[in-house]
């Protein structure tokens, strides 16, 4: 097997930023890589298929998702493969090749966000946007080895992407790093960067657990846990 530099991850490389802010930003040094379904201005959206790109203008404007992450102080580094249309969960593309799992090189890296997982599993980029219409951003996450997020439907504006089933899709991302996931999910999800409140007290509905075999104490005791370890101490 020949290993290719990228491991194939990419579709179309390249630099984007915005300019340089005096004020420190969320995303501040980090870079990303876009699947090949989300607009940029001046690069034409391949969706995964030869004719398409060919058949296609050059996008007019940026979507939302990837200008928030731009705004925020990320750079993009490129256009990632797909599956054709975004119709696969293994991440196979006949017409440009199957990108390489880092993690497993001869296995299929999952699709359709292929070239997003892969990027970031090879450490090509920090983080990575893609496309969750059915499990397409945490398929291929789980295959290589990496974090990935679906968020609600909505949650994530999808203008500038194009539709696979709008009913169910949503713009998702994926990354090695937890901490680094939880800040593109601030930033895309328009979350204030403040911590959260520290409840004056906690209410258990133990009737909910009497169907448990589990003995309720025990129960209570993990939540009361989690809650401590969420906002530290009593």
């Amino acid at each position: 097997m020949v290993k290719r530099l990228d491991y194939g991850a990419f579709m179309e490389k390249f630099s984007l930023q915005l300019s340089p802010s005096q004020h420190q930003l969320p995303l501040s040094g980090l870079t990303f890589a876009v699947k090949d379904i989300f607009d940029i201005e001046g690069y034409v959206t391949g969706f995964g298929n030869p004719d398409w790109a060919k058949t296609h203008s050059a996008a007019t404007s940026t979507a939302p998702a990837v200008m928030d992450l731009l705004t925020a102080g990320a750079t993009c580094l490129g256009k990632t493969a797909m599956d054709e249309m975004a119709y696969c969960m293994y991440g196979v593309n006949k017409h440009y090749g199957t990108p390489t799992n880092p993690c497993a090189p001869d296995r299929v890296p999952g699709g359709s966000s292929s070239g997003s997982a892969v990027a970031v599993a090879a450490k090509l980029v920090d983080f990575s946007l893609g496309t969750d219409t059915g499990a397409s951003v945490r398929v291929p996450a789980s295959y290589c080895g990496i974090l990935g997020f679906r968020p609600s439907l909505g949650a994530v504006s999808t203008v500038g992407v194009l539709p696979m089933s709008q009913s169910y899709d949503t713009v998702g991302w994926l990354a090695r790093d937890p901490m680094i996931l939880n800040r593109i999910g601030r930033v895309l999800l328009h979350l204030p960067d403040v911590d959260p409140i520290k409840p004056s007290q906690i209410i258990i509905a133990e009737d909910c657990f009497r169907l448990s075999t589990i003995p309720s104490d025990r129960t209570v005791q993990v939540l009361v846990k989690s809650i401590e370890k969420l906002f530290g101490g009593k």
